[in-house]
């Protein structure tokens, strides 16, 4: 059963009236919470667009990038998309049962915010409302002001990144200890690392703009070390 067909299923009570948000309380363990993931990036890029007052061909490419969508599940995709924007339930609400359902989970919370990133930046414009809309959606999170500014700084091209803010380590640390922070991030962009926590098969190309900078932060570092 594909992702869509399982998503088609997990929206079936949509039918007798539910909002989109309540879903999510019913999608807390695996396999359910690759659903969960997907309908989250989906459903908050769908808030996020009405935020900007567009939806752009970019945008929707954007979409169809970060899950790799086959043509046979674009259907189920749109109807997503389409009931997270007619839906009267807040983006807030939709981040706090997000929040809620994956927790502590840094890392699948971090995997959400660069989705959305690129579909933020998918038209080549950056809209102050999107950065309010992703700043408030990364308090919820309780991702940090730090980690934010670093996501931002990856994904929107007004200034170069700081490669040692890219890793997450100071300039002052010794750089057997930055290499080795370097390699456990590779390490989390396996695969089979993602899938564990939740991201569906069908985003694992998230991981490659990710991976791209943190090997070009180590690059920098080791290059001018």
């Amino acid at each position: 059963m594909s992702l869509w067909s399982r998503i088609s299923e997990a929206l079936s009570a949509l039918s007798k009236g539910e909002p989109l948000s309540r879903v999510f309380d019913a999608l807390r363990t695996p396999p359910e919470r690759s659903v969960a993931f997907a309908i989250a990036v989906i459903a908050l890029g769908a808030k996020m667009a009405k935020a900007d007052g567009l939806v752009t061909r970019d945008e929707v490419t954007a979409f169809r990038e970060v899950f790799q969508i086959a043509q046979d599940d674009e259907a189920g995709a749109a109807r997503v998309f389409n009931l997270a924007r007619q839906d009267v339930v807040g983006f807030e609400d939709y981040a706090h049962r997000i929040k809620a359902m994956f927790g502590t989970e840094t890392e699948t919370l971090f995997d959400l915010m660069e989705g959305l990133f690129h579909i933020a930046v998918a038209d080549g414009v950056y809209h102050p409302n999107e950065d309010l809309f992703l700043e408030r959606v990364a308090e919820i999170f309780d991702i940090s002001d730090a980690h934010f500014k670093v996501l931002r700084s990856r994904f929107v091209p007004d200034a170069k990144p700081d490669p040692y803010a890219v890793l997450g380590v100071e300039p002052t640390m010794p750089i057997e200890d930055i290499r080795k922070h370097y390699r456990g991030l590779v390490r989390d962009m396996h695969p089979d690392r993602m899938i564990a926590r939740g991201v569906p098969q069908e985003a694992i190309k998230l991981a490659e703009k990710r991976m791209s900078d943190i090997n070009q932060a180590w690059e920098e570092i080791s290059g001018a070390g």
